[in-house]
Formats: C-alpha cells, structure tokens, sequence
C-alpha cells in the first residue's frame, strides 16, 4: 500500500482553519473512506504537536469524557496519556471515530466555549447517525466540512498530470483545447471512471498501474459498505438496505421507483432504506425542481428524484460491468445506457462546490403527450439558471435543453459529452471532465 498522501482540495481549508485566530471546534463529515482522518493527520504535521484520540481502538479513553471534567482537564490527561504535550495554538487534538463515544460528541460545544484557543477537529464513520440522533450538536459551537472521495482533478494531480488540469480550466467553448490534449485526457476520465475516487484505490492505481487490482479493492470496499449496513441502527434489516443499494445502481436512470427497490419492502420502508443510504454519504438524491427562478429548491417536487452513487468504481463494482467497454469505447451508452457518465457529473458537481454547504443536485423533467424532456441536471451560477444535458458518447441530440429553454425563457444550455470544448448557438459544450468549469461564474 502507497502510504504518501495525496494532495486533496480540502487541504486548502483545513490549512485556512488552522490559521485562523477565532477557528471553531472543526467537525469534519463524509462517507466512510473518503479521506478524512488522513486529511486530518496531514493537516497535524503542520503543528507542533499532534495527538489522535481513536474511539474504537481505545475504548478506556471514553470514560475521561463521561466524567464532570474541563475540557482542560481532559486535555491534561489525554496529555499524559499520549506523552505529548496539548498546547493551546500548538497542538491539534483529534477525536476520530467520535461516534462511538456520544458524551465526546455532546461535548465538543464545551471545547469552543471553555477552551476557544485550541484546535480540535473530530470525524468519523457514520458519523450522520450519531448527530441524528444528537441535535443539539453543533448549533453555533463547530463548523461543519464535507469531504467527498476524490474529484477527477484531484485524481489528475495524484497522477502527476497538474498541467493537464491547467489546461482544461483556462479553455471554453470559445478556445477548444488542442485535440491531442483532449484525447489524453478522455483517457485518463475513463480510467477515472473505472476505479472512482475512493482513496484507497487511488492509491492502489498511483502506486500499480494495475486496473485489475483495483477492481480487487473496490470489492472489498463494497463489503465493507455492506456490513455497515447492520450498524445503521434502525428497523430496516441489513439485508433489505443491500436491496435498496443494489436498487440504486440498477434504477440509476430516471426516477427512483420504491416499487422496484426490494423484494417484501412497502414504499415507506424502501424510502426510510433509502434515506439511510442517503445519511451514510452512499447516495445522493437529484431532486424534481420547477426551475422558474431562483433558488432552485423553493419549487422542488420531492416525489420526483434521481439517485446517484456516491463513486463510480463502486457503481461499476456493484453492477458488475465490463470495464473494457469503458476503456476501449466512445460511447458509453454500451455501458448500462451511459449512467455512468450521467453519475460523474452529479459527483463533479458536488466535489466542485463549497466544502461548508453541501451542494444539492437538481434535475428536470416534462411529460408531454407525444413524449418526454428531461434535464439531467439543473444549477445556478451566480444569479443565472443553467440546464445542463449529460451525452454519454460525443454526438446526440439536445431537443430537451432546447425545450427547456424555450419554457423557461433563457438563452444559454450546456452540453456535457466527450467532445472537445465548443458551441452550437445557444449551447455551450464542455468535456465531461471539465464540467465543474461551469460553476465558475461568469
């Protein structure tokens, strides 16, 4: 296993934080796996001192929070326990898996309150349960950071292709990149595409060069989200939420249908299944908006919703494709009707946006007598509406933007597929691999 880390847009923020003279106590929150304790661990090299409290490995170090204590005088023992010194302004303090331990979790407000000088950031893995179940938790006292797996330009620099990423952002669909460029980095994407952004594989494939090993990890990955399942702590039995999450890679075009989403589940068992996947970080909802103004979300239709993997390699694990299809072809409608490429974008979307906000994704759709028009997905830029159309090969009409438009009166779509950077009239094209350039106002 590579143990270097790998550059991660977060970094930037924690960095910020740290630096900061009035930092919250940081909470740092994501799906199991994403990178957050080893963000963490890199952010520590930047202090002095550096110590990591780990609640499922150290089960006596509960008892120090269960106790009417300072959060001084917790810091002085967890000081002579670790036999490093817990410095205010030199020292980061870090709980990790503090979702084993809820009085840490309840009193990290105290930490803020009592003791606004030190630096202490806490994660975990289904972290989202235990806040849940907590609500008191983080009103005012801790800033919240979402971290997600890796983005493809983060997977770009982790590969030593940095200027590959320059060269992307400073194009448009007025200044195509150079056609060789293009095609090396449609490489690179489908690779990107076949093992995700799950750091572990990432570091597998940085370190081997070896898809197929990759594929042995990403396996192993999905067992381990499996057996989560059990953890969730809710009426719903395991084996039912794996229905649900297998349902969700299979439906992974058009409307979620509970109907569809496990063998002996009613609606509203599938739906509370569903809202726990959705609560571990594994999907995430694309939700119905009227999209007649701003913001997207005053007019949604919750009954409307797309659902989306939280990682292309695991949606491709747990379907099992075959991934030379992928590698060999430009056109990937061959493989499970393009939603591969549909997913991605939504991913991209949500990586690209601000860490403190956790992004919501929106889509549209019209039914019509004499057929349907669907945006894959709906965003806003500033204070302009975009409707973006995902093409999973590089040609393919665009009558549903073109609806779109029309209805809504606005004079500018874009289309995301394999092309190189260009424009048809009112539609702006832009590589799937750049399509987190559109979030960058204009």
């Amino acid at each position: 296993m590579n143990n270097s880390y790998f550059q991660r847009k977060i970094d930037i923020e924690l960095q910020a934080w740290a630096k900061s003279p009035n930092h919250k106590t940081l909470l740092l929150r994501g799906a199991r796996q994403v990178g957050k304790s080893s963000a963490i661990r890199q952010l520590g090299k930047s202090f002095k001192y550096f110590v990591e409290v780990n609640f499922d490995e150290e089960a006596e170090i509960k008892k120090l929070f269960e106790q009417s204590l300072s959060p001084q005088e917790i810091c002085q023992r967890l000081s002579f326990y670790y036999q490093t010194p817990i410095i205010a302004g030199e020292t980061l303090l870090f709980l990790d898996e503090i979702q084993q331990c809820k009085p840490a979790l309840s009193r990290l407000r105290y930490f803020y309150e009592k003791y606004p000088e030190l630096h202490l950031v806490a994660a975990g893995s289904l972290l989202e349960f235990a806040i849940e179940e907590m609500p008191s938790v983080g009103v005012g006292r801790e800033r919240s950071i979402f971290m997600y797996p890796f983005s493809f330009e983060e997977f770009l620099i982790a590969t030593g292709n940095v200027v590959l990423v320059e060269a992307y952002r400073t194009s448009a669909p007025d200044k195509p990149l150079f056609e060789l460029i293009h095609h090396k980095i449609v490489n690179l994407l489908k690779v990107f595409f076949i093992i995700g952004g799950m750091p572990e594989v990432v570091s597998e494939y940085v370190k081997s060069n070896d898809l197929f090993i990759c594929q042995k990890v990403l396996n192993d990955l999905v067992v381990t989200f499996r057996d989560d399942f059990s953890k969730y702590k809710k009426k719903i039995p395991a084996l039912r939420i794996a229905e649900v999450f297998e349902s969700v890679a299979r439906q992974s075009e058009g409307k979620f249908i509970y109907e569809k989403a496990a063998v002996g589940l009613n609606n509203a068992q599938a739906k509370q299944a569903l809202e726990l996947l959705i609560m571990a970080g594994l999907v995430h909802p694309v939700t119905h908006t009227a999209a007649n103004g701003i913001p997207l979300g005053a007019e949604i239709n919750p009954k409307y919703r797309k659902m989306i993997f939280c990682d292309t390699g695991l949606f491709q694990r747990v379907l099992g494709l075959d991934t030379t299809h992928i590698l060999l072809s430009d056109d990937f409608k061959i493989v499970n009707r393009g939603a591969i490429a549909e997913i991605f974008v939504g991913l991209e979307l949500l990586k690209s946006a601000s860490c403190y906000d956790p992004k919501q994704l929106y889509c549209w759709a019209k039914e019509k007598n004499r057929g349907n028009a669907q945006v894959d997905y709906i965003i806003q830029v500033g204070e302009k509406i975009y409707p973006i159309e995902v093409k999973s090969g590089s040609q393919g009409a665009m009558q549903s933007l073109r609806v779109f438009l029309n209805e809504k009166k606005l004079t500018k779509g874009i289309r995301t597929s394999l092309e190189n950077f260009c424009s048809y009239d009112d539609i702006d094209v832009y590589p799937l691999y750049a399509i987190s350039n559109v979030l960058i106002p204009k």
